[in-house]
């Protein structure tokens, strides 16, 4: 069974930074496709940015050039790098990841993890 296991969030002032983790377990993620979420209070869930298993990115607009993705597949846990941190920033952060079969795929999520910008 593919379990996500968040950490890295907190409270953190405007400009500042953080990095979520995601430890993934049961499937390598170099098979899989990865991403992240997150849920404003009030605000739908949006996706923030993911990766494919080629390496190629996306990131959605209000997070471009603060916001990176990356994974390491030799602990096979990926990351969030958060720079530039902004109070709408402020949400419930979730960690995905994409497992494929030959004619579907399964989405898994992290419990979540809470990210707070304010000073």
């Amino acid at each position: 069974q593919v379990q996500l296991v968040e950490s890295g969030g907190g409270l953190v002032q405007p400009g500042g930074s953080l990095r979520l983790s995601c430890a993934v377990s049961g499937n390598a993620i170099s098979s899989m496709g990865i991403g992240w979420h997150r849920q404003a209070p009030g605000k739908e869930r949006e996706l923030v940015a993911d990766m494919i298993t080629s390496g190629a990115t996306n990131f959605a607009d209000f997070v471009k050039g603060r916001f990176t993705i990356s994974r390491d597949n030799a602990k096979n846990t990926f990351y969030l790098q958060m720079n530039d941190l902004k109070p709408e920033d402020t949400a419930i952060y979730y960690c995905t990841a994409r497992k494929y079969f030959a004619v579907a795929a399964i989405d898994y999520w992290g419990q979540g993890t809470q990210v707070t910008v304010s000073s």
